[in-house]
């Protein structure tokens, strides 16, 4: 799982790569978890809580744009 300050040092389209690679991860995951292949549960949790901090940094990123 990254760490926030690692996502923070990110530009925009770095943190909107690395959105789109979790969320097929993610994908790959639930396909996983369907079909009782899942090697990791855990990481089910990591991957969402990953796309949650990056979707948060974003928010706040574009808050802060609207507001300069």
């Amino acid at each position: 799982m990254a760490k926030i300050d690692d996502l923070k040092a990110k530009t925009d389209d770095q943190l909107a790569d690395e959105l789109s690679q979790l969320k097929k991860e993610q994908f790959n995951l639930r396909f996983q978890a369907a079909t009782g292949q899942l090697e990791k549960p855990a990481r089910v949790r990591e991957v969402r809580r990953s796309i949650a901090q990056i979707k948060t940094l974003q928010n706040q990123r574009q808050a802060e744009a609207a507001k300069a």
